[in-house]
């Protein structure tokens, strides 16, 4: 490459967003690392502590538990420390919740750990997107918030592998412990970041802000306007819990919120995420087999989350969503079907595993990574600490509720009618998406706050 070029102000500027947006969706990658190491991991703690589904259920969503309070307090820190201080918290939580996992002696201190990471990862998972969607400037917004949601699949892939490594000697302890290491980078990476410039608006300190803005923007006029439209918007202070009992039209953006990440959660992905192993065992797979299609599940999240991250800012976050739910329908009735009727031989057995890749791809295109790109970008920002917060806390109790029911469930009404039932759901979500999720491509956050405030309709606040 062409020396001058590299040394361009332009070509700085770029590096230095791609870089600040890189690390902070790294946040995503210990958040697909622990979806993932679990999965591997329960059928070897079963054995060795002789304990039932439903304690396995409890060890899977006291993650979930612990994200949700996590994500409680986020709000909170992450406007009192500001957004990177808050990562910097998750990141060190993470580390010490995954040593816990690694030594723990009994079910209840595998579920204390296990409680302690999900602190550590709803902090993260509040504040990486909201730094995301403050540092990013918007012809690229959508594609840096989804790219967090890549870290999450890389991460579950990275679990999946080790894991699948780690199964012929049964070493669960190290499948849940060696996932400090990467937390320890992380913590180190997320030290170099700088602040939200938002959020430096937000305490009164100017001067810092706008010195950030020029080392990411390097555009005068861009800079002063998005610095005036901040300050304008700052002039009401942020006002969270009054603001949603006071103004009809936020309560119908956190209602929006909250709807969205109920959506997410109830496409199924996390039962595959979690209990992948068991579902290839309800095929008739044996051990060594459910671990590699455990592990072939990861790659195909991650290599189909690409498409998001190229087709976000080109299709638009809707027509994704559309096609997303209707693969995702798609794939799991025809997995339900197949379990109703029974697989009987190697051929049914492949093109049921090749149509609950196909759900993966569904989930990993659309509902995935364009949640929480949705999420960040309808909050107005004098309530969005508060709006955030409460998707995130809904989307990690949804978590919660689909990890410890499904193992019930399948007990229970069988595995047939357990799939037939989120391919049914997600049917549903396409009429939702319809009637209320807006089109936000390419419209400012302060275009998005703007349409809210005066009363238009939840789907053409992004217009």
């Amino acid at each position: 490459m062409n020396a001058e070029v590299i040394a361009s102000p332009t070509f700085q500027t770029r590096a230095t967003v791609v870089f600040t947006c890189l690390l902070a969706a790294l946040a995503g990658l210990m958040f697909g690392l622990d979806i993932g190491v679990i999965s591997g991991a329960t059928q070897f703690i079963q054995a060795e502590f002789k304990v039932s589904d439903h304690t396995i259920e409890w060890i899977v969503s006291a993650m979930m538990l612990g994200a949700a309070v996590g994500a409680l307090a986020a709000g909170w820190l992450s406007a009192a420390l500001g957004r990177k201080r808050s990562l910097v918290l998750g990141a060190t939580l993470f580390v010490l919740g995954s040593l816990l996992s690694g030594y723990a002696w009994s079910p209840a201190s595998l579920i204390a750990a296990r409680v302690v990471l999900g602190l550590a990862i709803g902090v993260a998972t509040f504040a990486a997107p909201l730094y995301l969607a403050e540092v990013a400037p918007e012809r690229i917004r959508g594609a840096m918030i989804s790219t967090y949601q890549l870290m999450i699949t890389v991460g579950i892939l990275v679990a999946f592998l080790s894991d699948t490594v780690l199964s012929y000697s049964g070493a669960w302890r190290w499948m849940l412990g060696i996932i400090a290491v990467p937390g320890v980078l992380f913590l180190l990476g997320v030290l170099v970041l700088p602040d939200s410039p938002r959020w430096l608006f937000m305490r009164g300190r100017r001067d810092e802000a706008m010195r950030i803005l020029h080392r990411l923007r390097n555009d005068p006029a861009v800079v002063a306007r998005e610095a005036a439209d901040i300050e304008e918007q700052l002039k009401t202070p942020q006002r969270g819990w009054h603001l949603f009992l006071e103004n009809a039209n936020f309560r119908r953006s956190v209602g929006l919120g909250v709807l969205l990440q109920l959506m997410q959660q109830f496409t199924g992905m996390n039962v595959v995420m979690y209990y992948a192993p068991r579902i290839f065992q309800e095929m008739g797979y044996d051990t060594s087999a459910q671990m590699w299609f455990t592990a072939l599940v990861g790659i195909t999240n991650m290599l189909a989350t690409f498409i998001a991250i190229a087709l976000i800012d080109r299709w638009g976050r809707k027509p994704i969503l559309y096609t997303g739910f209707a693969v995702m329908a798609t794939g799991l009735g025809v997995v339900g079907v197949m379990m109703h009727g029974g697989i009987a031989g190697h051929a049914a057995q492949i093109f049921t595993v090749t149509m609950l890749l196909v759900f993966i791809v569904g989930f990993a295109m659309s509902a995935g990574p364009l949640v929480w790109t949705l999420c960040s970008e309808i909050q107005p920002l004098k309530g969005r600490d508060f709006g955030i917060g409460c998707s995130t806390f809904t989307n990690w109790i949804a978590n919660m509720v689909v990890g410890a029911t499904f193992l019930s469930l399948l007990n229970g009404i069988g595995n047939s009618s357990t799939f037939l039932i989120y391919a049914g759901l997600n049917l549903l979500f396409i009429v939702v998406t319809f009637w209320l999720v807006p089109e936000t491509k390419g419209a400012t956050l302060e275009q998005i706050e703007r349409n809210l405030m005066h009363g238009k309709r939840l789907r053409d606040i992004g217009g």
